[in-house]
């Protein structure tokens, strides 16, 4: 029988994540579709090899809105990276098993197109749904081990939202 990872021997994933805020100052939020429970997330994803955190936060959009560059302007990058780890019984099971967690770039971006560019059934949909949510209300729509993290950025990028 397999033992489990022992987890501080496995490295972040690296990664990236965007906070998109619309003219209104709400968070483009997205409900997953591998989770059983209602969980909403912003987009986020791997940096791939020989890829700046930039592109690759674009790219991530793209692949999971539909989003494209032309309707999106970067407003901030934050200052440092920020990490969540799995939660015991997901570790080993996801990314191979090869990650503890995530370290993660984010990127604050105003949405600068309408809601009609926003096309979730993407080739690889990541979301059933999505919704424009009140920022301060992001902590509670995620996964209980990203809170954290939600916060976090939150407090980031609150002035510039």
């Amino acid at each position: 029988m397999a033992s489990m990872p022992d987890n501080a021997e496995l490295n972040y994933r690296p990664c990236v994540g965007i906070m998109l805020v619309n003219m209104a100052g709400k968070v483009f939020v997205g409900q997953r579709l591998d989770n059983v429970v209602e969980a909403w997330q912003m987009p986020q994803g791997g940096i791939d090899e020989g890829e700046d955190a930039k592109a690759a936060a674009l790219r991530e959009l793209g692949e999971e809105t539909g989003i494209t560059p032309e309707h999106v302007e970067i407003i901030a990058k934050s200052r440092d990276e920020h990490f969540y780890d799995l939660p015991p019984e997901l570790i080993g099971k996801l990314w191979g098993g090869k990650y503890r967690g995530q370290r993660q770039i984010w990127f604050l971006a105003r949405f600068l197109g309408k809601d009609s560019h926003i096309d979730i059934q993407t080739k690889h949909p990541e979301f059933r749904e999505w919704k424009w949510a009140a920022p301060e209300t992001l902590p509670e729509l995620i996964v209980p081990f990203k809170r954290k993290l939600y916060r976090d950025i939150l407090q980031e990028f609150h002035d510039l939202i």
